[in-house]
């Protein structure tokens, strides 16, 4: 099973070695990692996806590492998670109309037209792009580039009832 596990850290230096390490010395394999800027310069958001069982102790772990202010594990569906993906198809003359239409069906972006090929820009949830992905492999996909995954936690929908004091 895939766990969202959310890091924010503190912008040191070997703070990804350290949290990758973690997770590699107790056998788990990561599926993705990305790290990035937050709203303070002074902090950094990992979002680690990996493979394995339940992600309580890995959680307890990473509160142990010195430069970590906060862990989130994401619940199905409690988060909007991104990801985004370039990928070459093959594209002959005769078939570009048909691969352009089929790629504007999922949002697909051309940002190159070749003489043989023309690649694409998807970005969106990692199921829009495994769709994508597929149906562009009836065509034949000549290169593939993906990010890691990206997520935040959905912002409440209702505001909280206050009650008013008499």
């Amino acid at each position: 099973m895939k766990h969202v596990i959310a890091v924010l850290v503190e912008n040191k230096p070997g703070v990804l070695a350290r949290v990758s390490t973690m997770f590699a010395r107790r056998g788990f394999n990561i599926h993705s990692l990305t790290v990035g800027p937050t709203e303070d310069p002074t902090m950094s958001r990992m979002t680690v996806v990996v493979d394995g069982p339940e992600m309580e102790q890995i959680v307890k772990q990473l509160y142990k590492l010195v430069h970590t202010v906060k862990v989130t594990e994401f619940e199905p569906g409690t988060a909007i998670e991104r990801e985004i993906m370039l990928v070459r198809v093959n594209a002959s003359p005769k078939l570009r109309g048909e691969i352009l239409d089929a790629a504007r069906v999922c949002d697909a972006k051309a940002v190159d037209v070749g003489v043989t090929t023309i690649t694409f820009e998807v970005t969106g949830p990692p199921d829009r792009l495994a769709d994508f992905l597929q149906l562009m492999s009836t065509y034949g996909v000549t290169s593939l580039a993906k990010s890691g995954r990206i997520a935040l936690a959905r912002d409440q929908k209702t505001a909280k009832s206050q009650s008013k004091s008499a």
